[in-house]
């Protein structure tokens, strides 16, 4: 029987050759303490990289291993480097990012199917999951934009510029350091930053919806000499794929206010 589920979770998150199918973005699980998590996701190969707390009683826990460095090795794919497990303890429920949903988006036409969907057979196989209701058609997850005029995910936030070298130590140097949640080398001229927002601008998580906070940390990619963000209104509705245009303009400040977070580090 769980072979199955398995089997038909796949199934339903995956897109085939021949017909597109809605891939969820989140697998959401039963309630677990974040120790619990953590040592589960260890069990199962992976590289801890921290616990954040990305909401009032709620912890993001980040992770990778050698596969997904890979791919965030390669330019301008940094942000694929990780995925993130959201532990709930207010709604009693975990959600972990979907790999095929957020490796289509952050992989774009580098996208490897056999290793993401490896990645979900993986963690499928260690949590009870199932698929969340946000989601989109396969088809449409590479391209997406929120609507007309807004960003894709090549229209990346740029920072800063200088050296590589430069460029960590700035983030690192920035009120001592506070900000950076984890720094991940992929490569010797890629490293990814997970940064923590001001207070205020961190709450719209609260706006627009806990069960996606695993959005939270933000993060960096210093690559080539230059330091850059997604742009915040592509990520935030690629990671709120149900956001609907009046819930955006309850947050309407909020993507000037990341960028300005973004920025002060490399100033």
């Amino acid at each position: 029987m769980r072979n199955l589920l398995l089997s038909l979770l796949i199934m339903f998150t995956a897109s085939t050759a021949v017909v597109a199918e809605d891939v969820s973005a989140y697998l959401t699980g039963e309630h677990m303490d974040a120790k619990s998590a953590r040592k589960k996701l260890k069990s199962i190969g992976y590289e801890v990289l921290t616990t954040y707390s990305s909401v009032k009683d709620g912890h993001t826990i980040v992770f990778t291993n050698d596969r997904l460095k890979a791919e965030g090795a390669k330019p301008k794919r940094a942000h694929a480097a990780v995925l993130r497990l959201f532990v709930d303890d207010k709604e009693q429920m975990i959600s972990i990012t979907n790999p095929v949903y957020f490796g289509r988006a952050f992989m774009q036409d580098d996208y490897n199917e056999n290793v993401f969907n490896a990645e979900l057979e993986n963690l499928s196989g260690a949590f009870e999951l199932e698929g969340s209701a946000d989601k989109l058609d396969s088809d449409d997850i590479a391209g997406f934009h929120f609507m007309m005029a807004m960003p894709y995910y090549e229209d990346a936030d740029e920072l800063g510029k200088g050296s590589q070298g430069e460029l960590i130590s700035k983030a690192n140097g920035y009120k001592k350091g506070k900000n950076v949640i984890f720094e991940l080398k992929l490569s010797d001229n890629s490293t990814l930053i997970g940064y923590d927002l001001g207070k205020r601008t961190k709450k719209f998580v609260k706006k627009i919806g806990r069960a996606n906070a695993a959005v939270l940390p933000y993060t960096i990619a210093i690559e080539d000499g230059v330091a850059s963000a997604l742009a915040a209104k592509y990520y935030l509705a690629i990671s709120y794929p149900l956001l609907t245009m009046g819930q955006f303009m309850t947050i309407s400040t909020v993507p000037g206010a990341i960028l300005k977070d973004l920025e002060k580090p490399f100033k």
